[in-house]
């Protein structure tokens, strides 16, 4: 559903969607800084990656966690 969701927000398929989010996890896991690695690696995955809906999950629920949950508005029924 979020992920349908910024795909319509963004005015682009759901699949470019995924693909864009897919291209932005692999720049992230492939920094040459470690500590930057590390934050990317900390994101729960069962893959090599983490895939576009692991990490939706992971920032929803961070974002949650950190009761920045506004943000989300645009996005979500809250």
């Amino acid at each position: 559903m979020l992920l349908e969701r910024l795909a319509r927000v963004n005015g682009v398929t759901v699949e470019d969607m995924r693909k864009k989010i897919a291209a932005r996890i692999s720049a992230g896991m492939d920094d040459p800084d470690p500590e930057r690695q590390a934050q990317w690696e900390h994101i729960p995955h069962a893959g090599e990656l983490p895939t576009p809906e692991e990490w939706l999950e992971y920032v929803v629920k961070k974002l949650y966690a950190e009761e920045h949950e506004g943000l989300l508005r645009r996005y979500i029924e809250i």
